[in-house]
């Protein structure tokens, strides 16, 4: 059965759900079959060529227009974060489920807006957080929840790039308004991923901080890097480091899980392999194995029947795509949720208030 989609938004993460949506019912033999049915874009000149690249059957400068045609079935939005509330509201207004990229809106109030508006509908709905879905990230939760490093004693994460690491690149779009900060562009992911691998977080301590404070071209008026250190509501102690100019990180999403019978490694740069340690080994071969992913990990023989061949950043997108179809086709929810997205809100919004309290604080519980 065809599903026609809309995809607003034609740059990096719009091509690459395009591509996805093209290919995602050949790789999982999806019940739905993606249609590309119409894109949009800032100006008409730039959405007709992403039309004509991508293969969409329409294209737009009109997100209203997009939303609105009845041949658009489902709504991927992968525009700033500061458009998202009002095109997912338009969106449940019409029954149209929604794929959002991360974050969720540019602040917690958007967040609260869109949760309560997809729920009011019920209409199916997700966030895109798509590193957590790596077959060895999918691996890693799996072996947690089953115990396989005992109780987990300990969290440490990162999410660092050096795209701004010169002092002397110019200021853009990414150095105004903090939802373009790191905290509103990059911790998100390690928090969402902190979510899935320990669980909810309790309560914490941050500091959020602008190293470069000017640049060519402007002020810089969002922050550079950040850290919380943080307590999770199964007692579970949690460190977690941000930056975007970390000189020589390109995708440091990275973690370390501790637990009383063994331990978890995982970096992105690396994002086929796991790293897994167990104390009940024999003593002369006791440490960290390289594990490479294969067809027996989650979500990887779909793309490869070779072990170790690998997969790469558009099968997590791939990945992505095959869980909204199968929301949409089943009507029942699929992690993460408008609602999982908010708890990631709502931890943004208290590690900028502890920043600026220089204290402690709870994260406000589910309402």
């Amino acid at each position: 059965m065809e599903i026609g989609i809309g995809i607003l938004g034609g740059g990096y993460m719009g091509k690459a759900h395009s591509v996805a949506m093209a290919a995602v019912g050949a790789v999982f033999n999806t019940p739905l079959r993606p249609r590309l049915e119409m894109i949009c874009a800032s100006s008409a000149e730039s959405a007709e060529r992403y039309r004509a690249a991508y293969g969409f059957a329409r294209a737009t400068a009109d997100w209203r227009e997009l939303v609105a045609d009845p041949k658009v079935q489902a709504i991927v939005i992968a525009t700033p974060q500061s458009t998202h509330r009002a095109i997912a509201q338009a969106a449940f207004e019409l029954g149209k489920p929604v794929l959002c990229e991360k974050p969720m809106g540019a602040d917690l109030a958007d967040a609260e807006a869109m949760v309560a508006a997809a729920e009011a509908t019920g209409t199916p709905n997700m966030v895109a957080y798509n590193y957590i879905r790596t077959p060895a990230s999918q691996y890693a939760r799996q072996l947690i929840a089953e115990g396989a490093i005992g109780d987990v004693t300990a969290f440490r994460g990162e999410h660092t790039e050096d795209f701004l690491a010169d002092p002397n690149a110019p200021a853009t779009w990414r150095t105004t308004g903090m939802a373009n900060g790191t905290m509103g562009d990059l911790a998100p992911h390690m928090i969402n991923g902190a979510l899935a691998l320990i669980g909810p977080i309790e309560s914490l301590i941050a500091e959020v901080e602008t190293v470069h404070k000017t640049r060519p071209g402007g002020n810089v008026t969002n922050d550079d890097h950040a850290q919380i250190m943080c307590r999770f509501a199964n007692g579970v102690m949690g460190h977690m480091f941000f930056s975007r100019i970390a000189t020589g990180r390109k995708m440091g999403y990275a973690y370390e899980v501790t637990g009383t019978k063994g331990a978890i490694k995982f970096d992105q740069e690396d994002q086929n392999v796991i790293w897994l340690y167990k104390m009940d080994d024999p003593e002369a071969e006791r440490g960290f194995r390289k594990i490479l992913t294969g067809p027996a990990h989650p979500d990887y023989e779909p793309f490869c029947q070779g072990p170790g061949h690998g997969t790469g950043y558009q099968d997590q997108i791939i990945i992505e795509a095959r869980d909204f179809l199968h929301a949409i086709h089943s009507g029942k929810p699929v992690w993460p949720t408008f609602r999982d997205g908010l708890d990631v809100a709502r931890i943004v919004h208290t590690a900028l208030r502890s920043a600026q309290d220089r204290s402690w604080k709870d994260v406000p519980s589910k309402g």
